[in-house]
């Protein structure tokens, strides 16, 4: 079992990899036309990213092993780049 504090430990360099990768899309409008996103783009973009910080936040604090916390976590991801992928071809 893991101590509370790894959990706090991991928890400023995952929500901050999720903002920078939230602002990876804001960043290339500036400098290409071939990004072309609007303000409902980054709502459900943050929304799916906001998603697998909340779930890293729950599996972290899970009382069974490592294993167990990172099935959760990439059944996590994997739902969302589902959702992501299907979302960029337009089917959602």
């Amino acid at each position: 079992m893991s101590a509370p504090w790894q959990a706090n430990r991991w928890r400023p360099f995952v929500w901050t990899g999720l903002v920078v990768l939230l602002a990876v899309p804001l960043i290339a409008m500036q400098f290409t036309s071939e990004v072309d996103w609007d303000i409902f783009d980054f709502l459900f973009a943050a929304i799916l990213l906001a998603t697998v910080g909340i779930a890293f936040e729950f599996s972290a604090r899970m009382k069974s092993g490592l294993r167990p916390k990172l099935a959760a976590m990439a059944l996590v991801i994997g739902l969302v780049l589902i959702i992501w992928a299907h979302a960029a071809v337009g089917i959602v």
